[in-house]
């Protein structure tokens, strides 16, 4: 059993309401655990909702709600240079390691406490490679993987990179043509990558959206248009935002938040005429002949 000591007060409070305010679970996570039976009070067990109680009662719940909430957890973290995604590797730490207590961003709006059991069975849903910086998610959920990393999924991410020229040439000198290639017509291993949405953002940074995660994708694409990546941060999953998430800290994912399609898709057209596409290239930058 799992106990957590109320602090003393007056008047009486909603069960669900006063579970919420001690970071034992969400309020609806709160109730559903009511009905199942697996929340006492003092050592009574509670199956009604809307049961108010004194601030000053003892809640248990059992480790049926433990082992749920755990199950279910899906974590966001900014991550810094020098972790890999997955496991650790040439002698770099995997991402999880990150996920503490100290890291726990102190403005997260889910008033949930952390519990070292959380981090076990946590894996990267989707990569972001060693010397890439941003959002990466880490789930127990795996109807949240599949949605993100599945064959079947069509949700988009969003990166800003940092571009020059690898032949030392000004960007302001990119060609045309080059932009259009990235957004669609380039290949990696002789398949064709899915359309993207790729624009200049400012003198030296690109926007890339894409549907797909191909290892080192961003980084063969700018090479094989003559590009050198400088730095790389993804910054949207879907509709879930990097947002204010400070650099080594992590949050929950909300209730109400969902990596469905965001609104920058829905108002972004990701075609263009065939007439502005240029030929084929595969990734050694030479052209495709048709």
């Amino acid at each position: 059993m799992s106990e957590q000591e109320n602090s003393p007060g007056a008047g009486l409070v909603r069960l669900s309401k006063r579970m919420g305010e001690l970071g034992i679970c969400s309020r609806r996570e709160a109730d559903s655990w009511i009905e199942k039976g697996w929340v006492s009070v003092d050592g009574v067990k509670i199956t009604e909702l809307g049961t108010k109680i004194r601030p000053d009662q003892k809640i248990t719940i059992n480790n049926a709600a433990k082992t749920e909430q755990a199950e279910k957890v899906t974590i966001l973290l900014n991550k810094p240079l020098g972790y890999v995604s997955g496991q650790a590797e040439d002698g770099y730490e995997p991402a999880k390691v990150l996920i503490t207590d100290e890291n726990h961003w102190s403005e997260d709006p889910v008033k949930k406490v952390f519990k070292p059991f959380q981090r076990k069975g946590l894996v990267p849903a989707g990569r972001l490679d060693i010397n890439s910086t941003g959002l990466l998610v880490l789930t127990r959920d795996g109807r949240v993987a599949k949605k993100l990393v599945g064959e079947e999924s069509n949700v988009d991410k969003e990166y800003i990179v940092r571009v020059t020229p690898a032949d030392g040439t000004s960007n302001a000198d990119f060609p045309e043509e080059n932009l259009q290639l990235l957004n669609f017509g380039l290949e990696i291993d002789g398949k064709k990558l899915l359309r993207a949405k790729v624009e200049w953002i400012n003198d030296n940074q690109l926007r890339f959206v894409l549907r797909e995660g191909r290892n080192r994708q961003i980084r063969k694409m700018c090479e094989a248009v003559g590009l050198k990546v400088l730095q790389l941060k993804r910054v949207r999953i879907g509709g879930i935002n990097l947002g204010k998430l400070p650099i080594g800290n992590w949050r929950y994912l909300q209730e109400n938040e969902s990596f469905e399609a965001s609104s920058y898709h829905k108002k972004t057209s990701f075609s263009y005429s065939k007439k502005s596409i240029s030929p084929k290239r595969n990734l050694n930058g030479n052209r495709k002949k048709s």
